[in-house]
């Protein structure tokens, strides 16, 4: 989990560190206070990206000329999580002082809902191939380099294609690498069906839950068979790669297809079935992550209420509250019900400079924390 995050430089939070708790942390506040970005700088500091669209330069706040977050973490391999990025692109991303290895239980698993999310259900099945893939990892370290092992395999067959193409290598050289491709297309393939198939019953039950019957998820791989039905089809096509000059069968053209009502959601469903399918898609994540005894993924759930009536309110707060750590966002504190939550932190424009830490808990309530923003509202 993430016990404390600190902020220097980031949008318009102020420079300042705060302590969060396990559990539900709400953060509550009027639009354009700072609670997305409180959110955002959680995400930068594991991940050392935005999950906003645009320009990651629009992190750092007006008139500086860097942004840093520095996340505290407890129940991983390092303690002191470090994301940096100035006005030039340059990036830092250290744990404990280090570069970043990429090896398993290093940082906290990472799960976000937020509008430019919806890219996620409504987007190219790219969107989904990836995020399908770095489910494939968190549920399967063991697995987590099959993506990459693929990809520049991939790289390097169209790269001789290309040249084929161009009159430079033969046809015939390309026996090799269609071998390497379909060796290496097999496990990832098996990975990206299991996966889907550990979602399928989840994602049902949490979309029904918010009220949203009848849709499901399945894996459309566009290659089909073992590694020997593979090779053979790459080597049927080999002459219409060349003439496309890419090539143009395997998992890179997969598709991850969530439907209702025995249509695409992509295409047919509305901008709330939409966010719906989306928050039932994590939380469907999360359930096949803790069900292969893997952590529960750290959750920030960005205006996550708005479009939910009560009873379905409570029930998401129930969801999260077994076992991790979410971070919610509301316009009201009483938007997130429920004893279960641990923490507040009410966000406000206004001159205060630091984030006030609760010394512990009040009467009334879980404990609060003040942010008080800086220049610039998000």
């Amino acid at each position: 989990m993430v016990s404390a995050v600190e902020c220097r430089g980031f949008r318009n939070l102020a420079d300042a560190r705060t302590e969060l708790q396990p559990g539900i942390v709400v953060v509550h506040g009027p639009n354009g206070a700072g609670k997305t970005n409180l959110l955002e700088a959680v995400c930068f500091g594991l991940v050392a990206h935005s999950f906003r669209a645009g320009n990651d330069r629009d992190l750092i706040r007006f008139g500086e000329d860097s942004a840093r977050v520095e996340l505290e973490l407890s129940g991983h391999d390092g303690t002191d999580l470090l994301a940096g990025l100035d006005r030039a692109g340059e990036r830092r991303h250290r744990l404990d002082g280090r570069p970043l290895s990429g090896a398993p239980g290093e940082r906290p698993l990472l799960s976000v809902f937020h509008p430019d999310r919806l890219q996620l259900i409504k987007g190219a099945p790219a969107h989904r191939r990836a995020h399908l893939d770095r489910l494939c990892a968190a549920l399967w370290p063991a697995r987590s380099d099959l993506r990459a092992r693929f990809g520049r395999t991939l790289a390097q067959r169209n790269a001789l294609v290309a040249r084929a193409r161009a009159g430079m290598a033969t046809a015939d050289s390309l026996a090799t690498w269609d071998e390497r491709l379909a060796s290496e297309a097999e496990p990832l393939i098996e990975a990206r069906a299991e996966a889907v198939a550990a979602l399928e019953g989840p994602f049902a039950e949490h979309s029904e839950e918010l009220g949203l019957p009848a849709v499901g998820v399945a894996y459309r791989p566009r290659a089909e068979g073992g590694r020997e039905a593979l090779l053979a089809e790459l080597e049927g096509r080999r002459a219409a790669d060349l003439g496309r000059a890419y090539t143009s069968y395997g998992p890179q053209l997969d598709e991850v297809e969530l439907r209702i009502g025995g249509r695409t959601l992509r295409r047919f469903g509305s901008q709330g079935q939409q966010r719906v399918a989306l928050l039932a898609l994590l939380f469907a994540e999360r359930a096949a992550l803790l069900a292969a005894g893997r952590p529960a993924p750290l959750m920030l759930l960005d205006d996550v209420m708005s479009e939910l009536d009560p009873e379905h309110r409570e029930l998401l707060v129930d969801t999260v509250a077994d076992s991790g750590q979410a971070l919610i966002t509301a316009t009201e504190p009483g938007h997130v019900p429920g004893s279960e939550v641990t923490m507040r932190i009410a966000m406000r424009e206004g001159s205060m400079a630091t984030l006030k830490e609760a010394t512990g808990p009040r009467d009334d309530g879980p404990p609060e924390s003040v942010a008080a923003p800086g220049s610039e509202a998000a």
